[in-house]
């Protein structure tokens, strides 16, 4: 279960709670010259970055959903996974032109263990939101939000929303109120109102600025000790 947003005011800023269990995926934060990401260990005991920020202003995050049978994986050459889509856009291997260019030429599929959908977004505030199966779709406005559900075919997933999960709800809500001065504080409001417990806590929150090429990150809902990494 996760949150994605990004807002752009005077300030292209992006914000990402990253909630998993742990039961299910190891992860860990690493930064780089090139790279802010949150790197998930794979099979080939590679910590892969699916979820961060580039030096570039590439950022991707990857959501889980639930499947459909149209975004099935598919070892083809005409065909896509969305973890290596996001993967290549984050490494800053692709430019968001380049990832519009593959959501049209390819079928883009989930990877073979996971459903997942994507929001990549790069340093001007242009959005791409990919869900394999039903499609794609690019925004280039105030702000855009997505969580665990489809944005594209609502009624895709409307029968998996968990009881109670209003996260999506709240965070329009409040990016509604918000004006051009939209700032780091105001995303960690947001994230902090949209955080998670439990099992499916929220591990990790970060946002990203643009503007001062910062990431602001907490890891485990310490919200009081935020942590800043500025791209060298």
């Amino acid at each position: 279960m996760c949150t994605r947003f990004v807002y752009h005011g005077n300030d292209m800023i992006t914000g990402f709670n990253f909630d998993i269990d742990l039961s299910v995926w190891k992860h860990k934060v690493i930064m780089d010259e090139e790279r802010f990401y949150i790197g998930i260990l794979r099979p080939d005991r590679t910590y892969h970055s699916y979820h961060g920020v580039n030096k570039n202003g590439n950022v991707g995050t990857l959501l889980y959903v639930h499947g459909n049978p149209g975004g099935e994986y598919q070892a083809s050459p005409d065909c896509m996974t969305i973890a290596d889509l996001a993967e290549e856009f984050i490494k800053g291997q692709i430019t968001f032109d380049d990832a519009l260019q593959l959501v049209r030429d390819k079928k883009i599929t989930y990877a073979p263990d996971a459903t997942m959908q994507a929001l990549l977004s790069d340093i001007h505030g242009r959005v791409l939101i990919i869900e394999p199966g039903l499609g794609y779709r690019e925004e280039h406005k105030k702000y855009s939000l997505i969580t665990n559900y489809s944005l594209i075919d609502p009624e895709s997933t409307k029968n998996y929303i968990v009881p109670g999960d209003d996260r999506y709800e709240r965070a329009l809500q409040l990016l509604d109120c918000c004006g051009n001065d939209f700032s780091v504080s105001n995303a960690y409001t947001l994230l902090h109102a949209v955080r998670q417990e439990g099992a499916w806590a929220t591990r990790v929150s970060f946002v990203y600025s643009a503007k001062e090429q910062a990431v602001y990150y907490v890891e485990n809902n310490r919200f009081e000790h935020i942590t800043k990494y500025v791209f060298p």
